[in-house]
């Protein structure tokens, strides 16, 4: 990702130059802003790692500039820094999504713990989450606001797009990673056996009870609970679920005592739980319940990006485990699958690849090693469409010579540029600012 960006934003020229100062001699890439109108624009143009606020502004002042960042982009980090008499008001900007908050005075070493201890959680989640899309960045921004707070949230996705992953991410960038993380797929378990199951049983309380049993919500106590699926609870689990998520109490099944928890739900559906609230299939306040945060994850076939990465993360896993020497994918290989829509996402694409490795008898993944549904679905390539480039010009070459015909093709217009690429705008400007590419690098290349 190279280095980190910094957008400053202080109406006190002589903050902006300290900060601007400290910053750039700890290798990051830093923006200074004058006003939090302008901080906007630039947040417009180009996505910041973070972005580092003074509260206090004439004109717009933190807080509204944060809600301004947010808007456009719900999982920008925002620190702010406070004066001790807006103490309250720095507070107050948390509960609104701010990651953290600096009171002044504060000395140099202060600034930059809480700037790495921000930067390092999406450092790691690198680890965690293999990813090379601008969408799945935008993810992890989340899991890492998200992290801190104690809140439901509620993650919305397709099957297969890894949202017990995510879940997982929270739970270990949080403050409750040193205890248990607890997952259940409610659709997986008889809706007669699931209350037993999340609140466990006394002995005795039904047939086949034969001794006391704790529920995940006990075991999980002062750790995580991931539900999965939540959108298959039957409406009576669904009552029970939401009591004890506001009266943080459950009762076993077969029992009068009232046991406190202390457990932070996860949530996860790849349904319309709106739809299904308005068709009385959902409970209303159950919704909102366990909707106070949420995280949208994109289908594969809309972050395309991920698709070479998560290929050659697969191979490695699964190579590792096998005999077998695979030296990658034929061109064409990778362009079907490159292409392919995915309905089954990761999961689908693991296991894709993990049979390409199976069949495989010669040193390279072909075509025919794929299953059925993605040589179907594919297209063929028209001939004379594409050419490999000579030797010792590299694939990201080839790709950033193309970015900047686009751009030169739409006079700079982000938006038009990636229509014509067949990207999002958001890919474009990640890519944009990963290989560096300005205006002045399109005019130059007329030039010459």
């Amino acid at each position: 990702m190279g280095r980190k960006s910094i957008l400053v934003v202080d109406d006190e020229k002589s903050q902006r130059e300290i900060l601007e100062m400290i910053l750039e001699g700890e290798g990051y890439n830093v923006t200074t802003a004058a006003s939090g109108e302008a901080a906007l624009k630039f947040a417009k143009d180009r996505r910041y790692d973070l972005v580092l606020t003074d509260l206090k502004m004439t004109g717009m002042d933190g807080i509204e500039l944060l809600q301004h960042l947010l808007a456009q982009d719900s999982s920008i980090i925002v620190i702010l820094l406070t004066a001790h008499g807006s103490i309250d008001s720095a507070k107050e900007a948390l509960r609104r999504g701010a990651y953290d908050y600096l009171q002044k005075p504060y000395d140099r070493d202060q600034l930059l713990q809480t700037i790495r201890r921000s930067l390092s959680k999406l450092d790691e989640l690198d680890l965690e989450i293999i990813s090379d899309s601008s969408e799945m960045e935008a993810v992890k921004k989340m899991i890492v606001k998200v992290a801190k707070s104690n809140s439901t949230v509620l993650i919305r996705g397709e099957s297969g797009t890894g949202k017990e992953l995510i879940a997982r991410a929270i739970h270990t960038q949080s403050p409750r990673a040193a205890e248990m993380f607890q997952a259940v797929n409610c659709a997986a378990i008889n809706e007669n056996l699931l209350e037993s199951e999340l609140f466990g049983h006394e002995k005795g309380s039904f047939t086949g009870a034969h001794a006391e049993k704790k529920g995940l919500f006990e075991v999980a106590d002062r750790g995580t609970l991931f539900l999965d699926e939540i959108g298959e609870l039957d409406v009576g689990m669904q009552a029970k679920l939401l009591r004890a998520l506001q009266e943080r109490k459950i009762r076993r099944v077969g029992g009068t005592r009232e046991l406190p928890v202390d457990v932070r739900v996860i949530a996860a559906t790849n349904r319309d739980l709106r739809a299904m609230v308005a068709d009385k299939r959902f409970r209303e306040d159950l919704y909102y319940r366990i909707n106070v945060l949420s995280i949208d994850v994109p289908p594969l076939r809309e972050r395309r990006d991920d698709i070479p990465v998560l290929i050659n993360h697969f191979l490695n896993k699964y190579t590792r485990n096998t005999a077998r020497l695979c030296n990658g994918l034929t061109p064409e290989t990778r362009r079907l699958m490159q292409e392919y829509s995915w309905p089954g996402n990761v999961r689908q694409l693991e296991s894709a690849v993990e049979r390409a490795l199976l069949l495989c008898e010669g040193p390279m993944i072909d075509v025919e090693d794929l299953p059925l549904e993605i040589r179907q679905e594919a297209r063929p390539a028209p001939a004379g469409a594409f050419r490999l480039p000579p030797e010792g010009i590299s694939f990201e070459d080839v790709e950033r010579d193309l970015i900047i015909q686009a751009m030169e093709q739409t006079d700079y217009n982000i938006t038009k540029a990636a229509k014509l690429l067949g990207l999002t705008f958001r890919t474009l400007q990640y890519r944009l600012e990963k290989f560096g590419i300005k205006k002045s690098d399109a005019k130059s290349k007329d030039e010459e």
